[in-house]
């Protein structure tokens, strides 16, 4: 079972989205995604977002400033053992700081809302994005 984070940094209607181009063997590779990563031993969801936010583009976010969206649970029953994966959805409006000149997993870009679903990315995304857009207070998903 793994942990993760996935937070949508909102700004003049545009989401800071990482294009996943340069990690070798990434499951991601030229998907276009949120900022976030996997948990640390002992870290909460809002520590391990806060870290990944830091860490992904030099920005800075309080814990309280993170809206707590939604929990997606992916299950792979090809693989053995079976993998799941709890992905933590946030979002944040409230952000301090300069963004990184680069990111080594690939490149960060402001990207309006309305275009997201013309770049590569997963399928599944689109259904947490518009529950996100349409100010869901909390959900869960199963994919």
């Amino acid at each position: 079972m793994v942990n993760t984070t996935l937070c949508y940094i909102e700004k003049k209607r545009s989401y800071l989205m990482l294009h996943r181009t340069k990690k070798e063997h990434d499951y991601n590779h030229d998907k276009w995604i949120g900022i976030g990563g996997k948990f640390e031993n002992g870290e909460e969801p809002r520590d391990c977002a806060v870290r990944e936010i830091f860490e992904e583009t030099g920005l800075v976010v309080e814990p309280g400033d993170l809206e707590y969206r939604g929990i997606v649970t992916f299950v792979d029953t090809s693989s053995q053992p079976v993998y799941t994966e709890f992905m933590h959805i946030f979002r944040t409006r409230r952000f301090e700081g300069k963004l990184k000149p680069d990111c080594d997993e690939g490149s960060l870009e402001w990207v309006p809302i309305e275009k997201l679903n013309a770049l590569p990315h997963w399928q599944g995304d689109e259904i947490f994005l518009d529950f996100i857009a349409e100010g869901r207070t909390f959900f869960s998903l199963k994919l």
